[in-house]
């Protein structure tokens, strides 16, 4: 049911409202039954006077006159958070969250009306909860009865279960989706239904177990549904264990916790999780090839051979077919073949090393790298290799020492890069490091060039675990404003000097804070001083895997006062290939977001890109993720073509 829909403003308007003009001009766009304008005009009101409830709802009725009923079903949603004693809202959100399909919030609100209501909203509430809730009762009731006659009918058990969490009975849910998923292990939406029911009765560990379970299966949607609900921190190994006493048999989780085992130096706690894989599943190569990994490891050849000989004669592919032979016969042609040609013996190591180099795997890189070092003391290319990649372990000290050693190679090539290798990384263990960065780019979205950049002075002190540092950032653009329908800042506008201190790069990771100042370079609308005070705080991670093909990913979690303490995710992630010359080609998939849930800072990106040195141009595809208060279109296209220039000192 609708209610009345007010036509036109108040007649007296307090002069002090900022959104007077905006919400003149709406409620005249709804007299003209213009209501995409209307619709966009409203919610600019609303970023001005996000206090008005009355405005909020008349947005709400406007979006469903103009056919947004998704759209309107959440704001009469937030306006019974903002006012709940507003029974005629709340009304509206029962309504049409059963239209869309949202039977468990509508009854749960039938059910507040019913209970609190005034005497006309009880009556109507009171109705609406029979209308849903008894036909679910029923359903329960006749399913019971079925029960009682065959017990061990799968869909009995869920359909008894899908009413009873509607009913929210999570409870009589749980026991049914349990007889359920014992029936029927095969059917994984079953796991995500027990794991939304533990966690609606408070079992965090239950609940985690399920859903891990359900996001390592085989049904890609169920997976995907299960993996939103995840945590986003990476599950425990009790975890894992809890998930594997629901689903023995999920070998993509068994695995999964044997790499974390090893990861966490845990070997042979590994190869028991690798070699039960390997009884139940004769067909997972890649356990085979792992499990006799570890027993070579510990000289246990004999066990070894058999499975890796299984994964050679099965020809698992190339990568993996590589890595056993290389773990096979590269060695023992080393150690025990004398009579092989010593420069054979140098370019299998080179092949092997430039293998693994571009494939990631760095450690083995490392082992055929110094093969092919102890070798041939003289060969500029596999020494400049080996100081990349010490480079790319974080291992830095040991890689300026092969940059030093590659700079006096012969050939001009090899020199000149590993000159630059050394010069860009020298500085990072000299007691006073100067740096500066810039990144100017156009954007055809907002018609605008823009400009970020820093310069920085760091302090590297050996006896503290972190570096101070002064900076100065700038961060502009040419237009300075639009007006869209009012005057709005596309970026700081700001000259930023600051102090502050930032901690050692751990693993691609570092944490920083600072305090400055920010100056505007322009007379603002929006500020009352040119000068305020600017305090910011982040964390960075950064991890490349390099080669022909390669993955780029940086995250940046900020904290900045002026903006009302919000705190920021920046995630980039570019996956990609080498073409040679200079040039890369790659695909972007970035997110914003903000705990403020600001219209501006929800933003996903996807779309492809072209790199030549230090030239990039993007043609994005984004969406904005939350749009309350946006008044713009929540999907947009832009172009952006920047360059990148940094050094240090």
């Amino acid at each position: 049911m609708f209610f009345a829909l007010a036509f036109a403003l108040p007649a007296i308007v307090p002069a002090a409202d900022p959104a007077y003009a905006t919400l003149d001009q709406a409620y005249a766009a709804l007299r003209s039954r213009d209501y995409d304008t209307a619709v966009s005009l409203f919610r600019s009101g609303l970023v001005v006077s996000p206090q008005r409830n009355d405005v909020r709802k008349d947005l709400a009725y406007t979006l469903l006159k103009a056919g947004e009923t998704a759209a309107a079903r959440d704001h009469f949603l937030e306006v019974t958070r903002r006012d709940p004693a507003d029974f005629n809202a709340a009304l509206e959100f029962a309504f049409l969250a059963y239209e869309t399909g949202q039977q468990v919030e509508a009854r749960r609100m039938f059910d507040r009306v019913r209970k609190s209501g005034d005497k006309a909203s009880r009556m109507a509430a009171e109705q609406a909860f029979q209308n849903v809730d008894r036909p679910l009762a029923e359903g329960i009731a006749r399913w019971r009865d079925a029960l009682s006659r065959t017990p061990d009918n799968y869909s009995a058990h869920h359909e008894l279960a899908l009413l009873a969490t509607q009913r929210e009975e999570w409870a009589l849910a749980l026991e049914h989706l349990s007889h359920a998923w014992r029936l029927k292990p095969s059917e994984r939406s079953v796991l995500l239904d027990l794991g939304r029911c533990h966690q609606q009765l408070g079992q965090a560990g239950r609940s985690m177990a399920s859903l891990l379970a359900a996001s390592r299966g085989a049904q890609p949607r169920t997976a995907e549904s299960a993996r939103a609900l995840l945590p986003s921190r990476y599950p425990y190994v009790y975890e894992f264990r809890l998930a594997l006493e629901l689903d023995p048999g999920n070998v993509n989780l068994r695995r999964e916790l044997a790499y974390l085992l090893l990861e966490m130096g845990q070997r042979q706690e590994a190869e028991i999780e690798f070699d039960r894989i390997v009884r139940e599943q004769p067909e997972d190569l890649l356990s085979h090839a792992q499990l006799g990994f570890l027993k070579l490891a510990r000289r246990d050849r004999s066990a070894a051979l058999p499975l890796l000989q299984r994964v050679l004669d099965a020809d698992a592919g190339d990568e993996l077919t590589d890595r056993v032979r290389a773990a096979l016969e590269l060695p023992k042609q080393l150690r025990r073949r004398p009579d092989t040609p010593r420069r054979n013996l140098i370019e299998e190591a080179r092949r092997m090393a430039e293998k693994s180099y571009e494939a990631g795997y760095l450690n083995d890189a490392m082992k055929y790298l110094t093969i092919a070092h102890e070798h041939d003391p003289m060969d500029f290319g596999v020494i400049l290799r080996l100081g990349q990649t010490e480079n790319l372990r974080q291992n830095d000290k040991e890689a300026l020492q092969w940059f030093s050693l590659a700079r006096k190679a012969p050939d001009e090539r090899i020199a000149r890069e590993a000159n630059r290798a050394y010069h860009n990384l020298r500085p990072r263990f000299a007691r006073v490091q100067a740096s500066f960065w810039a990144f100017p780019f156009y954007s055809s979205r907002w018609q605008d060039a823009f400009s970020y950049a820093q310069g920085k002075v760091e302090f590297n002190l050996p006896s503290l675990p972190f570096r101070p540092y002064m900076s100065l950032r700038f961060i502009g653009d040419l237009r300075g404003s639009i007006r869209d329908p009012y005057p709005q800042y596309l970026t700081e506008t700001a000259l930023i000097p600051a102090v502050g201190v930032a901690t050692r790069n751990y693993h691609g990771a570092f944490a920083w804070a600072e305090a400055g100042v920010s100056v505007s370079y322009l007379r603002r609308a929006d500020q009352t001083s040119r000068m305020t005070p600017d305090y910011r705080a982040g964390i960075s991670y950064s991890f490349a895997k390099g080669g022909a093909k390669y993955f780029d990913h940086h995250d940046d979690l900020i904290w900045v006062s002026r903006f009302g303490n919000t705190l920021l995710l920046y995630t980039q992630n570019k996956f990609g290939m080498s073409l040679g010359e200079g040039f890369k080609a790659y695909w972007n998939l970035n997110f914003t977001l903000d705990t403020q849930r600001q219209y501006w800072a929800n933003t996903a990106e996807t779309g492809p890109g072209l790199r030549w040195r230090a030239f990039s141009v993007d043609l994005l595809r984004g969406a904005h993720l939350v749009n309350a208060g946006n008044p713009r279109r929540p999907n947009y296209t832009d172009v952006r073509a920047g360059v990148w220039y940094a050094f240090r000192r």
